[in-house]
């Protein structure tokens, strides 16, 4: 079973938070740079898979600072040796693919290959539909949403996916689509250099292809993630592509559905997969050395962050079975394995069960810095990898 570290990052503790405006504060972002320079370091010794950072913007009280998860990826790829850097995800609606395309290629290069790719269609509306101005009619879709807005975000987003992975594994491109033309028709380019040494333009001067580089060193791309999943439509895309699906906690007949719909439907189109590739799962990970101290974290971070900053969106929507109208309890929470909270022997007994129920090959440990401290988070990634992980290789 692969693990690997998902980041928001947040900036400064609760109690930074709850004083208002935290995301403007510039010591709260030196001081997270530093703690996550730290935290990478030790990752990297410890032997996580990698690290991943997912993309938001404008947010003033603190939560998710990570306006550019491909600038966090370079960060960390230049502190550390083997750990993969990745983002969790960039929302492609809400950027020029050719300049998403380029970024991707050339940090790949500065890291030796160490690039993972996730693309993401994005749910939050005061940035996406801010950002997304490029496209008329493309908004932030929430969880659970289908409906005209839904439909053309999905356009929009694989529209841009289309163009990304041509623009890595052919020399020379061209693309007409409903947002995109590429290029624009009638664009001159009459240089005689491009004539003798370049190529795309006709005999007119017109151009008529264009070349993106860099191409990415790994090849024919990095790996390519879709965070958080969660509808059928999706997990079907994901498979078809080829693309790495994660899913949010979720009730656990649902999770079992989509580990099942995402195999089928890869075999569907060519690919025989063993039980549990392709998928991976996200949960909150915090280990201490007793159940009190670990709980008591829990709440104070984790659980804060989600009732606070997600549960709004209606991510915990998927965590209820059919007609529950309730909230799942802390103790309901990590009884269904739906967090791993506690000390060394409890969390392997919570992932052992994980891992009875669905075959999942690959964790993604959701790392709440800021709201935890950084010593306990410290202490946390290293209890998880030599006290836990050693149990399930």
């Amino acid at each position: 079973m692969k693990v690997s570290l998902f980041y928001l990052p947040t900036i400064g503790s609760r109690r930074d938070i709850e004083a208002g405006l935290a995301g403007l504060r510039d010591d709260l972002y030196q001081r997270m740079l530093q703690e996550l320079r730290e935290q990478a370091q030790l990752a990297d010794d410890l032997g996580y898979q990698s690290i991943s950072f997912t993309e938001h913007h404008f947010h003033i009280e603190g939560f998710e600072l990570s306006n550019n998860p491909v600038l966090l990826d370079l960060f960390v790829a230049l502190q550390t040796k083997r750990i993969r850097v990745g983002q969790l995800g960039i929302v492609l609606p809400a950027h020029n693919p050719l300049q998403v395309a380029e970024d991707l290629a050339m940090v790949d290069h500065m890291t030796g290959g160490r690039l993972d790719v996730g693309f993401a269609r994005g749910y939050q509306r005061r940035w996406v539909d801010v950002m997304a101005q490029h496209y008329h009619n493309v908004h932030g879709v929430q969880p659970g949403q289908h409906d005209e807005v839904d439909q053309a975000n999905r356009e929009a987003f694989e529209e841009c996916y289309r163009i990304i992975k041509l623009a890595w594994t052919e020399d020379l491109i061209s693309f007409q689509g409903k947002f995109w033309k590429i290029p624009p028709e009638g664009t001159p380019w009459p240089l005689q250099a491009t004539r003798q040494w370049g190529a795309g333009v006709d005999e007119d001067g017109i151009l008529r292809q264009i070349g993106v580089v860099p191409k990415p060193l790994q090849k024919p791309h990095p790996p390519i993630f879709q965070p958080f999943a969660s509808s059928e439509a999706t997990i079907r895309w994901c498979a078809r592509e080829g693309i790495t699906a994660i899913l949010p906690p979720m009730y656990l007949q649902l999770q079992n559905y989509l580990y099942e719909v995402y195999r089928e439907e890869a075999y569907r189109h060519g690919r025989r997969l063993a039980e549990g590739e392709g998928l991976g799962v996200l949960r909150d990970v915090v280990v201490a050395d007793t159940d009190e101290e670990a709980l008591r974290l829990w709440l104070e971070g984790p659980a804060f962050v989600g009732a606070a900053w997600f549960a709004p969106f209606g991510f915990d929507r998927v965590l209820r079975e059919p007609g529950r109208e309730s909230d799942l309890t802390p103790q309901e929470l990590m009884d269904r394995s739906l967090v791993l909270v506690g000390s060394p022997d409890t969390v392997c007994f919570q992932l052992e069960r994980l891992l009875r129920q669905t075959p999942v090959s690959w964790l993604f440990a959701w790392t709440y810095n800021g709201v935890i401290p950084h010593q306990k988070l410290m202490r946390s990634l290293e209890l998880f990898a030599t006290k836990v992980l050693p149990n399930f290789r």
